[in-house]
């Protein structure tokens, strides 16, 4: 699995890396089943410390995109092929999307470019799920 982080960006490393592996879902680089790599082989390939892999492991299991156990180690749960998401995730995810879109409009953006970004995002997955 190959991820690129940026260590320059104010975007902690840990947020880089559960972030990188939830667009590689999105895009069908990675499926349910698929197995990512050991904290440390991850921590190891990137040049970081194993605590900094497991924090972001941390945020996809509780998120319910991964699940850990010692035999099989981290695994992706789900993906677009799931099913529906779980109860409740779409009001959590409008409350950070209404942040991300906030912090869009306070820097400038205005709606239309902020419209069309998401919809050529969205576009972007649909373009690489596999069918």
């Amino acid at each position: 699995m190959l991820l690129t982080l940026d260590l320059d960006r104010e975007t902690p490393i840990y947020l880089q890396i559960r972030d990188r592996i939830v667009e590689a879902i999105a895009d069908g680089d990675l499926a349910e089943g698929d197995a990512l790599p050991s904290t440390r082989q991850l921590g190891a390939d990137l040049g970081i410390n194993f605590h900094t892999v497991n924090k972001a492991y941390d945020l996809l299991r509780a998120q319910g995109l991964i699940r850990i156990n010692r035999k099989s180690g981290a695994v992706i749960r789900r993906d677009a092929r799931s099913g529906p998401a779980e109860p409740g995730f779409a009001d959590e995810w409008q409350e950070r999307l209404r942040t991300l879109l906030a912090e869009a409009v306070a820097l400038g953006l205005d709606a239309g470019e902020v419209t069309a970004r998401c919809g050529t995002v969205l576009e972007s997955f649909r373009a690489k799920a596999p069918s």
